[in-house]
């Protein structure tokens, strides 16, 4: 079982709760017999989506000369599709900004959110997701209190991702992590971090015991 872990923060993980439960997980997988890659945003050549790549793609089929952020563009895209395309189990660590996810994890998933690749249309005009034999675990920090119903609505994090990688994609979510209220609650926010980090180390070692039973 291939397993991709995609790191989306790079603030250190004394300052950042969502890479200190990346690093929590991790540590958890280290001298185990599993296969697992790290794809750290942060250190990934990621520009930006835009109309560059509509223009690298017409001078593809058209034999033109690509710009240097063309070229990046292309390479960073199939990169990011190939790394899905080898992974199993997708676990993405990321906290919520601003109400939402970091821009390079935006990034990332505009490389993967692609006709033909992640879903297609039936002849009908419905979609169809086509990465439905992959498995997906979300590792997600917010400092608020995003559970309640009244600021449910606010969070578009991992509200967001389960529409992209369950809705779109058809990935089975098959656990999240998620840690909140140490920002809002000053006074507990070590026992709210120590108490996420033993969910953190759970959701590993269940992932383990079902690579085990493969």
């Amino acid at each position: 079982m291939n397993i991709l872990v995609i790191k989306a923060n790079n603030r250190p993980a004394s300052e950042a709760v969502s890479s200190k439960m990346y690093e929590t997980f991790m540590n958890e997988m280290d001298g185990k017999d599993v296969n697992v890659t790290t794809y750290d945003l942060f250190e990934e050549d990621t520009p930006y989506f835009g109309q560059e790549i509509f223009n690298a793609f017409g001078k593809v089929q058209n034999g033109g000369e690509l710009t240097d952020v063309e070229s990046r563009l292309l390479t960073a895209k199939q990169k990011a599709m190939d790394a899905i395309s080898a992974a199993d189990v997708v676990v993405i660590a990321f906290p919520l900004w601003n109400l939402t996810i970091p821009a390079k994890l935006q990034t990332f998933i505009d490389y993967i959110y692609a006709a033909g690749f992640s879903f297609k249309y039936d002849a009908e005009g419905n979609l169809v997701s086509l990465l439905t034999d992959k498995k997906a675990i979300f590792l997600n920090a917010r400092g608020g209190l995003y559970s309640a119903p009244e600021a449910a609505p606010m969070e578009m994090a991992v509200n967001y991702m389960r529409n992209v990688f369950g809705g779109v994609f058809g990935m089975q979510i098959i656990d999240e992590v998620i840690i909140e209220g140490h920002n809002a609650i000053p006074h507990k926010a070590q026992e709210i971090i120590a108490e996420g980090m033993e969910e953190v180390k759970a959701s590993a070692n269940r992932l383990l015991e079902m690579v085990v039973h493969a």
